[in-house]
């Protein structure tokens, strides 16, 4: 699975496209891949009400990615499934390596 379309370099930083699905038995990230969309799935437990399911998002990534949440931020989509998240400090390769690792 390629995910290489759904990460831009930034320099300094990448952004991310993610489909979110929130409200699900189990938390799973990457979950896949959509190909159409490009962009990558991540199931969250959390209910997407008053940015929990935002707040499991940036946790889930910081966790995956072994950064801390202060280097992510969502920077579109913060009320729809399809957001943009930015992480800061995390290099284009290393995350195409740990994503596809």
């Amino acid at each position: 699975m390629s995910f290489q379309n759904a990460l831009k370099d930034k320099g300094d930083s990448i952004t991310i496209e993610l489909e979110v699905t929130p409200g699900s038995r189990k938390a799973s990230f990457p979950e896949g891949y959509n190909q159409w969309r490009q962009r990558i799935e991540i199931k969250l437990t959390a209910a997407a009400q008053k940015g929990k399911a935002n707040e499991e998002l940036i946790n889930s990534l910081a966790d995956f990615f072994k950064i801390n949440t202060a280097s992510i931020a969502i920077r579109s989509g913060a009320r729809s499934s399809k957001k943009t998240v930015e992480i800061k400090g995390l290099e284009y390769d290393e995350a195409v390596r740990m994503l596809e690792g």
